[in-house]
């Protein structure tokens, strides 16, 4: 009872029940340990549990990855729990082995990780365009569905693509862009957006969240507060957008106020700078002015803060993983997406924690956030 009394001296209220009892998700974390409760901040890719894969080789793409449980993963995870895990294409052979692995994750505790894939419909979805045949529907680029015209398209991709992620053991798809495509000269988003009209590109989006919902997989919308208007690519280095925030709220965040509205579960960050919002060069991964400020407060929105990967560039050239993922915790971050070195940020992460650089009323926001979501979603 002591630690629940902290809790709630922390900031976090017992939500009543339709009998009057505690919050559930409260009482679950009272008996958390703080590696329990750091760990559900953080979401990697099952390779980082296996030690014949350095941060390199979990980068490069023409090396398999793992594919099945082992019993160093168990280990590794009893060690560095995690609150989910992201699957990609080198983690994937066959409709059999995948049904199996996401099974065996799922398996791993009593708190069951969370599970998502980059799954968009076009050039990025994992399991649609794989060699293996996995037998579901193809779409064309979401650029093409908008040029359509026909919102009704979206909602397909969103309905299908969720029917078949939920039969896999998925319960997030990291989709849909809500990039807004203004400059041509873009090398990431492109056609992956619904266009450079940003009140077509919202119909849309919103559309692709109802499909989604309806197969009972959540969302997340990307990349927060904008990549469409970049000349360079996260994935390698610096990217920034010049533009004010006045100029942002007036095309990039119409896109995301619809998907917010929609009751989109995530809002995934984007690793630009935006110094003419910020007055720094940061990225905005780590800024509370964008995130916690503007993201929160303006816009309202209540659900998980995911970074984009913490692997890429615009991060490892700058930041350690330790340093990175203090940082986005502190900005208001409450999922750590693939940081470099899993164990490096967990145990910087931890000490921070300890030494009160990151508050337990910060911690406990997040990871009470993770537990909630888990529950609605029936993990």
């Amino acid at each position: 009872m002591k630690k629940l009394l902290a809790l709630l001296s922390m900031g976090l209220l017992l939500m009543p029940t339709a009998m009057g009892e505690e919050d559930p998700v409260l009482l679950q974390m009272e008996k958390m340990s703080l590696r329990e409760k750091v760990g559900q901040l953080f979401m990697i890719r099952p390779d980082a549990l296996e030690s014949r894969f350095g941060p390199a080789e979990l980068e490069d793409n023409s090396i398999t990855g793992t594919t099945r449980m082992s019993d160093e993963m168990r280990q590794a995870y009893a060690n560095y729990p995690c609150g989910g895990f992201a699957l990609f294409r080198k983690n994937i052979l066959s409709p059999s082995q995948l049904n199996m692995f996401t099974q065996n994750l799922h398996a791993l505790n009593d708190l069951s990780p969370m599970l998502g894939i980059d799954e968009e419909g076009g050039r990025i979805a994992r399991i649609a365009n794989h060699p293996a045949n996995f037998g579901v529907r193809k779409f064309s680029s979401m650029g093409s569905i908008a040029a359509s015209g026909d919102e009704s398209k979206a909602l397909e991709v969103g309905r299908t693509i969720g029917q078949y992620l939920k039969a896999y053991g998925f319960n997030i798809d990291f989709a849909p862009v809500a990039d807004v495509n203004t400059n041509p000269r873009n090398p990431v988003i492109g056609d992956r957006a619904f266009g450079n009209d940003p009140n077509a590109a919202a119909v849309m989006v919103r559309r692709v969240i109802e499909g989604l919902h309806s197969s009972g997989v959540a969302s997340c919308i990307k990349h927060f507060p904008g990549h469409g208007d970049t000349a360079t690519d996260t994935h390698t280095g610096y990217a920034e957008t010049k533009k004010t925030w006045e100029e942002i709220a007036s095309c990039e965040m119409i896109p995301f106020r619809a998907g917010i509205a929609a009751g989109t579960d995530f809002v995934m960050t984007a690793h630009i700078a935006a110094p003419n919002v910020t007055g720094t060069d940061e990225p905005s991964t780590m800024s509370y002015t964008v995130l916690t400020e503007k993201l929160r407060g303006e816009l309202g929105f209540e659900g998980l803060i995911i970074t984009d990967a913490l692997s890429m560039g615009a991060i490892t050239e700058k930041y350690s993983s330790s340093e990175a993922c203090i940082r986005c915790i502190q900005a208001g971050v409450d999922v750590l997406l693939m940081p470099y070195d899993y164990f490096e940020a967990f145990d910087g992460v931890a000490a921070a924690v300890e030494r009160g650089e990151i508050s337990e009323a910060r911690l406990n926001e997040s990871v009470y956030r993770v537990l909630k979501f888990k529950r609605q979603v029936g993990l």
